[in-house]
C-alpha cells in the first residue's frame, strides 16, 4: 500500500469514515443526530451576495493569498463590534479555508519534532492528527464533569515544561461546557513569559446559554501567545462555504500565512465576497440562532430529566452529552440506539478515552425530530435503572 509511516500512524478520521455513509438501522424512520452542523439555510441575503460575486471578472481569477482587503477589514470590525478587541488586518488576521485546515496545520506551523502538545479529553477529534502529522507528542489535558475546565495544577510539571501549544475549545465539542474570561484569564497568566502557546477553537461562538460566551483574546495579555480560531459556518449556517480565520498573535499569524502560501492559492473571490457580508449584516441571526438552539436545549433536557437520564448540562454548542446506561460504552450504545430506536449519535471514544461512558447528540433537528427523539430515548429509562 502506498502510504507514508507518518501518514498510516494516524487513525482514521470518524466522521470522515462515517458521514454520508448509508446506515442500516431498526424499524423505525432513522433520525440523525450525529450531525454537527446547525439544520437552518444560509440566510437568502449571504446566497444572494454570493450569486452577484460570482459573475465579476474579478472574482473569476487568481485573488490575493493572503485575503481580499474588504474580509479582513469585515473580521476586524467584527471583533471590535462583538468582543471590544483591536486587530491588525494584516499582522493579526488569517483567513482559512474552513477552521479545520487552520487548527490541523497549527503544530506544523509553530511545535517542533518531540514537543508536547496539551489536547482536552474529550475534545474535538481531529487536534490528535494535526500533532501527529508535525510529529509532536500529544499529550491529554483531562477535563472533568460536569463543568470540563482545565485544572492546570494536576498537568504533569514535566509535561508543561516540554509543552509548546495548548488546545481550548469553548463552547466545547462534545460536552457542551462554556468558559468565563475567568477561564482565559488564568490560562493566560499560567503561561505567560513561557515558551507554551494557546489556540483557542472559538467554532461554536455562538451558542451561549447563559451568557455570551467571551473571546479568549478579551483577557489581558491572550494577544503575546494565542490566537482564536473562529467559524462562519455554525453560526450563519454555511458549513458548506468553508469559511473561518484565526485572529491573535502576529508570529502565529504570520506562521500560519507562510504555511497557506505553500499549499493554497488564495480563497475563491466570491466566497470572501460572501463572508464579508456575512459578518457586516448578520449579527442579529446570530442572536436567533442561539436562541433557536437555547429552546432546543431546554426542552431535550426537560424530557430526560422527566424520566431521569443522565447526562451532562448543556451551556453552550449544539450538541448534548448524554452518560451510557451502565451495560454500556459509547459504541456499543450507539448501536443499540440505532438498532432498536433508528437514532444514530456519535459514540464518546473519538473524543477522548474520558468520553468513553457517553454519546454525543446534536441538536441539529427541526422540533418535530427532537420531540420524537426524545421520546424514544425516554423509553430507555428501563437500561438506567
Amino acid at each position: 500500500m502506498s502510504i507514508s509511516d507518518r501518514l498510516a500512524q494516524i487513525p482514521d478520521s470518524y466522521f470522515g469514515k462515517t458521514m454520508g455513509q448509508k446506515v442500516e438501522h431498526g424499524p423505525l424512520p432513522l433520525i440523525n443526530m450525529a450531525v454537527g452542523i446547525p439544520d437552518g439555510e444560509t440566510p437568502k441575503g449571504i446566497i444572494d451576495c454570493f450569486a452577484d460575486a460570482i459573475r465579476l471578472p474579478e472574482n473569476q481569477k487568481y485573488v490575493a493569498f493572503h485575503g481580499k482587503d474588504s474580509l479582513k477589514q469585515a473580521i476586524v470590525d467584527f471583533y471590535e463590534r462583538q468582543y471590544q478587541v483591536e486587530l491588525d488586518k494584516e499582522d493579526e488576521v488569517c483567513i482559512l479555508y474552513g477552521t479545520k485546515n487552520g487548527l490541523v496545520a497549527l503544530p506544523t506551523c509553530i511545535v517542533n519534532p518531540g514537543e508536547n502538545v496539551l489536547l482536552p479529553d474529550p475534545g474535538y477529534t481531529d487536534y490528535l492528527a494535526g500533532v501527529m502529522l508535525a510529529d509532536a507528542q500529544p499529550e491529554r489535558l483531562v477535563l472533568k464533569p460536569p463543568y470540563y475546565l482545565p485544572e492546570w495544577d494536576k498537568v504533569d510539571k514535566k509535561v508543561l515544561a516540554n509543552t509548546r501549544l495548548v488546545y481550548l475549545t469553548y463552547p466545547n465539542n462534545p460536552t457542551g461546557s462554556v468558559a468565563t474570561k475567568a477561564v482565559f484569564d488564568e490560562a493566560v497568566a499560567k503561561f505567560k513569559n513561557t515558551k507554551t502557546k494557546i489556540v483557542h477553537d472559538f467554532a461554536y461562538s455562538a451558542f451561549g446559554f447563559d451568557g455570551k460566551n467571551p473571546s479568549m483574546l478579551q483577557s489581558e495579555g491572550a494577544k503575546d501567545l494565542g490566537v482564536e480560531i473562529f467559524s462562519l459556518s455554525k453560526g450563519y449556517n454555511i458549513s458548506g462555504f468553508r469559511v473561518g480565520f484565526a485572529v491573535g498573535n502576529k508570529d502565529i499569524i504570520q506562521a500560519l500565512k507562510k504555511y497557506q502560501s505553500h499549499t493554497h492559492a488564495g480563497m475563491f473571490g466570491a466566497l470572501q465576497d460572501a463572508a464579508t457580508y456575512a459578518l457586516n449584516h448578520y449579527d442579529d441571526f446570530l442572536e436567533e440562532q442561539n436562541e433557536t438552539f437555547k429552546k432546543r436545549r431546554n426542552q431535550f433536557e426537560a424530557k430526560l430529566n422527566e424520566v431521569d437520564i443522565p447526562f451532562e448540562p448543556m451551556k453552550g454548542g449544539i450538541f448534548l452529552w448524554l452518560k451510557t446506561p451502565p451495560e454500556y460504552d459509547g459504541e456499543t450504545f450507539v448501536d443499540y440506539l440505532l438498532q432498536e430506536q433508528s437514532i444514530l449519535v456519535a459514540p464518546g471514544i473519538p473524543f477522548g478515552e474520558h468520553g468513553r461512558n457517553y454519546v454525543r447528540i446534536s441538536l441539529a433537528l427541526d422540533d418535530q425530530a427532537l420531540l420524537e427523539a426524545a421520546e424514544r430515548i425516554q423509553s430507555l429509562k428501563y437500561l438506567y435503572q
